[in-house]
């Protein structure tokens, strides 16, 4: 690929051109379809992209690929691109997890397909790629789609199509950054699936709702039926009442609005509109003051 090509490419055809290479080495496929790489390098002569957004890589896991390494090799050749701080050396785009594992297998050379990349398009594969592992958590994978629509501009038609995702699934998951940072932890930990979170988007107090849920080991049906209600430990009967009757007159309409708003904006978003009158209400609700910022700067254009 040149670099012109790079340049000039469009938004969603790139897109579709960067996921093509992400499938191209994905280790997932069958070594019948192993894509062929481009050269093979010495294993010191690789280093991972220093902005990449996965951190953690399970030790077990690894084990077990190196293991898989050491005795059938490198299956899928890794992404790299030169390194532009090192001459004569590379920089991995994808793949790290693969290089990690041949050096525990004392691998002294790799197989790699070199990409000619620039910095940004690093990043939107790095990304893409860390949404398609099989053991992403929820917040992993929210993260992941939010990332690609702030920072690239990519819509959540566009991530469905390319993806392979309903866009319903996208925008319901980016939606789970709205909840506040130990509802977060919580999911990131399983304590919590992600049923349990989206219920949680419109509680009054989505933390004290959560840390009840899994106290009780409460199903996703009564989460939801706390969440409307507005009713958690230390609230009394009579105001979780008045709150229920609100909450329940909300229509269809109305429900499908906030949450493609709440989508659309990443923040929790709440319209207060009863039937048959022309005035209400809209909330927004934010989580730092990044998002404030950026909300400001949105209502300002």
């Amino acid at each position: 690929m040149s670099s012109k090509k790079v340049q000039n490419r469009g938004l969603g055809r790139g897109l579709s051109a960067l996921m093509a290479d992400v499938n191209e080495a994905s280790p997932s496929r069958e070594e019948s379809s192993a894509a062929q790489p481009d050269m093979m390098v010495p294993v010191e002569k690789v280093h991972p992209n220093p902005n990449q957004p996965r951190r953690h890589f399970d030790a077990d896991s690894l084990a077990d690929l190196s293991r898989s390494i050491g005795e059938k090799g490198i299956i899928q050749p890794l992404i790299v691109r030169r390194n532009p701080n090192r001459e004569g050396e590379f920089e991995i785009v994808a793949g790290e997890r693969r290089w990690r594992a041949a050096q525990m297998a004392k691998l002294h050379e790799i197989p790699v397909i070199l990409r000619d990349f620039n910095d940004t398009e690093v990043l939107e594969v790095a990304i893409i790629e860390n949404i398609q592992r099989a053991d992403l958590n929820p917040v992993e994978e929210a993260t992941g789609y939010s990332q690609l629509m702030t920072k690239f501009g990519h819509t959540q038609e566009k991530l469905a199509d390319v993806l392979g995702k309903s866009r319903s699934h996208i925008a319901n998951a980016v939606r789970l950054l709205n909840l506040p940072d130990e509802v977060l932890t919580y999911l990131r930990d399983g304590r919590l699936s992600s049923g349990h979170a989206r219920a949680l988007i419109t509680a009054e107090d989505p933390a004290a709702l959560a840390r009840q849920v899994i106290q009780k080991s409460l199903s996703v049906r009564e989460t939801e039926k706390l969440a409307k209600s507005g009713e958690t430990e230390g609230k009394s009967q009579k105001k979780s009442g008045t709150s229920s009757s609100h909450a329940g007159s909300k229509d269809a309409d109305t429900k499908a609005l906030e949450d493609d708003l709440s989508a659309n904006l990443t923040m929790a978003v709440t319209i207060d509109h009863r039937p048959g009158q022309e005035h209400g209400q809209m909330t927004i609700r934010y989580t730092s003051l990044e998002q404030l910022d950026r909300l400001i700067g949105m209502l300002s254009i």
